[in-house]
């Protein structure tokens, strides 16, 4: 199904139109569910008045849409809620269509306007591809603080502005009324559905877990500080930019996401992640990173440089035990508040904490030059080799970026565990000496090779673990549960609804297989390289050698600790050899595997 969008009526006067893109949009890490998404805006109409537009992804339909009921004389007003180069675009369109038009933003959104309006991609050297003609920008009315704006057909409107890191021109817009929150990127989740609200709250649970692990962990601070403002407001519907509104449970939304943010708060090492973005592909190199340093409980404090005041930056540079430091290359430089931030690296960071160089470019990557050797020259080690994406990172690319993410805060772990240990008054720590620890390590599980392929062609991403936390958890349907660890690489390939299969070792041949799967992987490698494998009807990869496969689909997840619970239904199976009996793994203690 092509991208589309529908009108709903939300009351009189006021309605929602809903995008619908039912393919993954982008490839930006908050989109790895890869369930479609939805880009909400909403009219009200006698003004008339539209909050959020889209982006130019639903240029085409959206503009169809609006143009069956705002006539193009009308005196469109547009809050912005969210400025990017992708809305800009859109917003191109809307100023040549509905000329009479005043843009409504926050003060640093009004201030990026200015900057982006005039701003187009680099063309290829040689290119004949002629650029289309920008319209004037309209008239701006500034939100400077949070204000009240009456419309004329009895709707009071109150415009929040929300700034964080990743979105310093957020505005959030309040119908008071009807106490209908837009909240634009707050509670949102990449979900493809028709419908304005959600079914109930776990239809969409896990949908908007995995959009705050993406997006929001790594601001957790200035996130916490914008819930706790919204809680005074008379909230009816919370209705987000993307993904279905939340009408029945929307305050058990906002516990969850003081919940999530406590524990991003309650971890002990911390990476600073320093960054500015002209086209949002140097920032989603960031969320990528993030991700992946948070998946092993290490805390991400993301800074926006182009909006960060100096000691804040400061604070965070001195307090992080690892720094990483991203820009994009514009006209062949690093943009300024990126310079004056690595001068701030150089003059106070910590040359015994790692560092790490990201970015993206177009034609020349001047900019990433210049950090490395700069970094270098300045006495510091780097955590990895400096990640350098000419223009979009694809799937691939993406992943491989997490996993080098996961691999420095594992890098963190590692050392504090070494410091702690250097510092111990000796002999066994306390938990493995523990009696309860080491009757837990007698509970004992099957031995497996989890495998699991998502997506097509070059998009194809694949995985695999061993697993020993196995157990039968259902008859009827027939089902299982098995434990993965949080900063396990295939861990983001096992959502609900994906697939993988189960491979159940024989005892006495699980050597080979336990040795090709334990073996340290380079970010991004392939975890079967070199192996020949048969595959389940829907193509999740098995090995010959094993004793049993099962083919499965993740049903539920539950978090527990550091560590993910996963419900999955079988499908399909078999028996590769019945003479052979089923390898175990025999622990001496519950502290580790």
């Amino acid at each position: 199904m092509a991208r589309q969008v529908i009108q709903l009526p939300i009351e009189p006067g006021l309605i929602c139109l809903k995008g619908l893109s039912p393919n993954r949009l982008r490839f930006e890490v908050e989109y790895g569910l890869e369930r479609g998404t939805t880009a909400n805006s909403f009219l009200f109409q006698e003004v008339p008045l539209l909050v959020h537009p889209p982006g130019a992804s639903f240029a085409e339909p959206f503009l169809a849409e609006l143009a069956k009921l705002v006539p193009a004389e009308a005196p469109l007003k547009v809050v912005v809620g969210h400025v990017n180069p992708n809305r800009v675009a859109l917003l191109h369109q809307l100023a040549a269509r509905w000329p009479n038009q005043l843009l409504v933003s926050s003060n640093t959104g009004a201030k990026l306007l200015e900057e982006l309006w005039n701003l187009q991609k680099p063309v290829a050297p040689g290119s004949e591809t002629t650029p289309e003609p920008i319209p004037a920008l309209p008239r701006i009315d500034v939100v400077k603080q949070e204000a009240s704006r009456n419309l004329v057909d009895g709707h009071v409107l109150r415009l929040i502005p929300t700034p964080t890191p990743r979105w310093p021109g957020a505005l959030m817009a309040f119908e008071e009324t009807s106490g209908l929150l837009m909240s634009g990127k707050f509670f949102a989740a990449h979900l493809c559905s028709e419908s304005f609200a959600e079914a109930n709250r776990s239809s969409s649970e896990e949908d908007r877990r995995y959009f705050y692990d993406c997006l929001m962990a790594p601001m957790a601070r200035q996130v916490e500080s914008v819930v706790e403002r919204l809680e005074a407001l008379d909230i009816r519907t919370i209705a987000p930019g993307h993904g279905p509104a939340i009408s029945e449970s929307w305050r058990s939304l906002l516990n969850d996401y003081h919940r999530w943010g406590a524990t991003q708060e309650r971890a002990r090492l911390s990476v600073a992640l320093l960054f500015a973005s002209a086209y949002g592909n140097t920032a989603a190199i960031a969320d990528a990173l993030a991700q992946g340093v948070a998946r092993t409980g290490v805390r991400v404090e993301s800074i926006n440089c182009e909006f960060t005041p100096p000691e804040q930056l400061l604070a965070a540079i001195r307090s992080c035990d690892a720094i990483l430091i991203g820009s994009p290359t514009l006209g062949g430089h690093a943009p300024t508040p990126i310079v004056s931030a690595l001068g701030t690296v150089l003059a106070e960071g910590d040359r015994s904490k790692p560092v790490g160089v990201f970015g993206s470019f177009g034609w020349s990557g001047e900019a990433l030059d210049l950090l490395e050797s700069k970094l270098r020259d300045g006495g510091f080690h780097f955590a990895f080799e400096p990640i350098k994406v000419k223009f979009s990172p694809d799937a691939a690319s993406l992943k491989a970026i997490e996993e080098t993410g996961t691999a420095l805060g594992r890098q963190l772990q590692s050392e504090q565990r070494k410091a702690q240990r250097r510092t111990a008054s000796g002999g066994l720590s306390e938990s493995r000496s523990n009696p309860a620890v080491q009757a837990l390590g007698r509970v004992v599980g099957s031995l497996c090779v989890l495998t699991t392929s998502k997506g097509e062609g070059g998009n194809r991403l694949s995985s695999a673990m061993v697993a020993s936390w196995v157990s039968q958890a259902s008859f009827s349907p027939p089902g299982f549960t098995v434990a993965v660890a949080k900063d396990r690489a295939v861990e983001a390939l096992l959502h609900v609804g994906d697939r993988f299969a189960l491979n159940v070792l024989a005892a006495g041949r699980e050597n080979g297989p336990m040795k090709q799967f334990l073996q340290p992987f380079a970010p991004g490698a392939d975890r079967f390289a070199g192996l020949e494998l048969e595959h389940s009807p829907s193509g999740q990869p098995l090995l010959p050698e094993a004793l049993a496969w099962l083919e499965a689909t993740v049903q539920q997840r539950m978090e527990c600790g550091d560590h993910w619970l996963l419900y999955a239904q079988v499908s399909q199976g078999g028996v590769l050899d019945a003479s052979a009996t089923t390898a175990v793994h025999q622990r001496r203690s519950g502290a580790n595997y």
